[in-house]
């Protein structure tokens, strides 16, 4: 809820396109309808609305009666069924400037266009007025804008001049993800390439994407974004730990390291049995390096902060990642060809550009192969609350 002074300061600015007097307590479908113009704030403010009640439109003190009874009565309006989807909004009694008052408070709504039975308010200046068809569908535009995967959402607080490393924006990504000929054509500002390459809001925010991949510090905004690797001298994670790193930094840092550790940890004795020696490794790099891209690139960031985990015992390896699987694919479903739900689409654009997938939706089918080339068996998958677990063998 706002400050008083906040409150005291709206005031003083008379009615607008956030506030409104009324010095009636009655009037419950015009509270209904200012609740509605507020949610839907069509001038895109993205600040709270506010009805005074117990104020003329002289801003002098109407001296109502503010009692628990009338308090009740207008928080009842956010769940009568009238206003659809219900609103986001507060109700208090305050004293500012020695008159006592009801407050309704209400915040912008991701949801628009919100309704009172079935017909769209808004705000027009100090007026609340009926939605306009084309008003109407700037509100519906306005929420499928809002509709994004989470990768391309903005992360509040960052900043690109402190949060982002425009070194490596510039020297590394556009240079993959751009080729130089347009980058000389096209004379974009630095924000106008970041915008293009989906990394920023229109405000100019950094998005999860942009801090993932392009962080100063990716782990202060998602703590759970490393690696977890572990070695064990076993077949179980309680025998003796043979190695255990944690990997941090961007996506790409993490995944280049975790590159050179699983080489290291990949034996390759010879077979000379036959008339040439051949290196015959007890897992294929490349099933390895799609698997485990594939956790870091397509798990949940926003609601698990645990990390991917890369469990290597004597037989198998195992490889964990946060988020069940998403899209409402089944787990028969994976590494079938062309049948893919991209949790993180922005981040799988931008690892394909920089490298790190060699094509959309083959990840899983290409671990497959090497695995059989190989003679490992077929990797087995298994869903366990929302996580997604990956065992690989050793090769028979």
């Amino acid at each position: 809820m706002l400050t008083d002074d906040e409150l005291i300061k709206l005031i003083d600015n008379h009615e607008s396109e956030r506030t409104e007097f009324t010095q009636s307590a009655t009037d419950l479908e015009k509270f209904r309808k200012a609740i509605c113009a507020f949610s839907n704030d069509l001038p895109a403010s993205g600040k709270p609305g506010v009805l005074f009640i117990g104020i003329a439109d002289d801003r002098t003190c109407a001296n109502l009666r503010i009692d628990t009874e009338l308090l009740e009565k207008l928080g009842g309006l956010r769940k009568d069924g009238k206003i659809l989807p219900f609103p986001v909004m507060s109700v208090e009694a305050r004293t500012l400037n020695g008159c006592r008052i009801a407050v309704i408070q209400v915040e912008p709504s991701d949801n628009t266009p919100m309704k009172v039975d079935s017909r769209c308010w808004v705000r027009v200046g100090p007026r609340t007025e009926q939605a306009s068809a084309s008003e109407e569908r700037l509100l519906t535009e306005k929420r499928q804008l809002r509709d994004v995967s989470y990768d391309m959402q903005e992360v509040r607080g960052a900043s690109v001049d402190v949060d982002l490393d425009m070194l490596k924006f510039e020297s590394e990504y556009l240079l993959h993800a751009v080729s130089p000929e347009m980058l000389v054509e096209n004379q974009r500002s630095v924000f106008d390439q970041l915008r293009a390459s989906r990394l920023v809001t229109s405000e100019g925010t950094p998005t999860v994407t942009a801090i993932l991949m392009l962080g100063t510090d990716p782990a202060q905004w998602f703590p759970g974004a490393y690696i977890q690797f572990v070695r064990f001298d076993g077949d179980e994670v309680t025998d003796s730990v043979v190695d255990q790193k944690e990997i941090r930094g961007t996506l790409p840092e993490q995944l280049r390291e975790l590159g050179s550790l699983l080489k290291l940890n990949i034996q390759a004795p010879l077979d000379i049995s036959g008339a040439k020696h051949i290196a015959s490794p007890d897992f294929p790099e490349r099933a390895l390096r799609e698997l485990t891209h594939n956790a870091v690139i397509h798990r949940d960031y926003q609601n698990n902060n645990a990390p991917v985990r890369i469990y290597w015992f004597s037989g198998s390896i195992e490889i964990i990642s946060p988020g069940s699987i998403h899209g409402g694919l089944r787990v028969e479903d994976l590494g079938k060809p062309m049948i893919t739900a991209y949790r993180n689409p922005t981040i799988s654009a931008a690892m394909k550009n920089l490298g790190f997938m060699e094509s959309f939706g083959f990840g899983i089918s290409a671990a497959r192969e090497a695995l059989r080339e190989n003679g490992n068996p077929a990797p087995e998958f298994r869903v366990e609350g929302n996580f997604v677990f990956v065992k690989i063998k050793r090769q028979s």
